[in-house]
């Protein structure tokens, strides 16, 4: 294959899986808006109300290694439409608990729609699978970017099928089966080959432990892990904070969708200022983004102060996700791909539950009022914005070869 018989595969397989960001991903932004108030009136206790955005990340968290293992055996394709059948029974066992009123059938229901955020995950490392490697920065941003409809779709469906049915939320569940049922078609057209099956003679890359000791590995896992973690932990508050401190449903889902909207507009440019200026300065940016999204949320709870903390809070995940996603996808093999990949999601995921399992309990638990809840989410985020920022002083301060 010529080298731009390979770009043109590569950009149509950056084109199908920007759609597929686009309409499955729409049902994530639906239920982590809508997950958590659904959660607060079905949860015997408010500390739980949390509790089913906490069994989508654990699930995604549970979900990454085997699905990496079966991407790398069958292909993407096989992992991506497990991803969404997954997707539309989850949605229709939480459709059943809302409907039975049982809030153990709506958490075994997000449990399973968290495989289908493990295999939205992987679109990222898919774009680059065909791609040359001065087009893979900005295939990563480009699929990424595919959110920004995602931001667009999925707060407005939910609005528009919050109220549709007699029980509060059912409609945003079922209209969620229908997004999998569609959105998984798209994968027809990935144009993606099954990795080769390895023979005996083959180089089999490093194992897991000796790839994370690597210090590229190491601190693009970190940077990777506490972007989300603390960018899952605001967020996932954020709608019990804004109906909390007197506003309504559509005013939070509103807030969310300005958040969702900013963590993939950037993605337009955020290859071509990785390519410019370094995936280095990139993460330490988007950690200071978040630093400061911490900042304007402490400053008070008008409206306008949840807009500009959760706009600030997207680009700053965008920044140091897309960067750590970079970094890490130049720092291994193709044999080591299937390892690493998944070893990668299942501990930015494993994190990123914690902090969703934390984020209900400082928000109801931590406090007597609403706003007292909102500022220790925020104070919880500056020991782990330490670390991230500490690592990424490390590895630049690492000699270029141990790098």
């Amino acid at each position: 294959m010529t080298e731009i018989q390979s770009l043109s595969r590569a950009r149509k397989n950056v084109l199908v899986l920007v759609a597929a960001q686009a309409i499955l991903g729409a049902q994530m932004s639906m239920i982590f808006t809508y997950a958590g108030l659904a959660g607060q009136n079905m949860a015997t206790n408010i500390c739980f109300a949390t509790l089913p955005i906490s069994m989508i990340v654990m699930g995604s968290m549970l979900a990454a290694s085997p699905l990496s293992a079966i991407m790398q055996k069958f292909g993407r394709q096989i992992g991506f439409f497990v991803g969404a059948f997954s997707g539309m029974i989850g949605a229709a066992i939480s459709a059943y608990g809302l409907y039975f009123d049982t809030f153990a059938l709506l958490l075994v229901g997000s449990l399973i729609t968290g495989i289908y955020m493990s295999s939205q995950g992987f679109f990222r490392f898919a774009a680059i699978d065909t791609a040359p490697e001065d087009f893979r920065a900005k295939a990563i941003s480009w699929v990424m970017a595919g959110g920004l409809l995602s931001a667009f779709i999925g707060p407005q469906l939910g609005k528009l099928t919050v109220d549709s049915t007699a029980i509060p939320f059912m409609g945003v569940y079922l209209t969620v089966i229908v997004l999998n049922l569609v959105g998984s078609l798209l994968f027809f057209a990935l144009d993606i080959p099954t990795p080769p099956k390895p023979n005996v003679h083959d180089v089999k890359g490093r194992t897991r432990w000796e790839m994370i000791k690597s210090p590229r590995i190491l601190v693009a896992v970190i940077c990777a892990m506490v972007s989300y973690a603390l960018m899952n932990l605001v967020m996932t508050s954020t709608p019990l904070a804004v109906v909390g401190c007197g506003f309504g449903n559509d005013d939070a889902a509103n807030v969310v969708t300005g958040h969702v909207l900013a963590m993939f507009a950037p993605s337009f440019f955020t290859g071509h200022l990785i390519v410019r200026f370094g995936v280095e300065k990139i993460v330490a940016t988007g950690l200071a983004i978040l630093a400061l999204a911490g900042v304007v949320a402490l400053a008070g709870v008008e409206l306008t102060n949840f807009y500009v903390a959760l706009v600030l809070l997207g680009m700053g995940w965008n920044f140091g996700f897309i960067g750590a996603t970079t970094m890490l996808a130049t720092a291994h093999t193709p044999e080591e791909r299937g390892r690493m990949q998944g070893l990668n999601d299942m501990i930015v995921f494993g994190f990123v539950t914690v902090a969703s399992l934390a984020s209900g309990g400082l928000m109801n638990c931590s406090g007597g009022t609403p706003v007292e809840g909102w500022t220790s989410v925020n104070l919880a985020m500056i020991p782990f914005l330490v670390l991230a920022g500490g690592a990424l002083i490390w590895l630049v301060m690492q000699p270029k070869q141990t790098a």
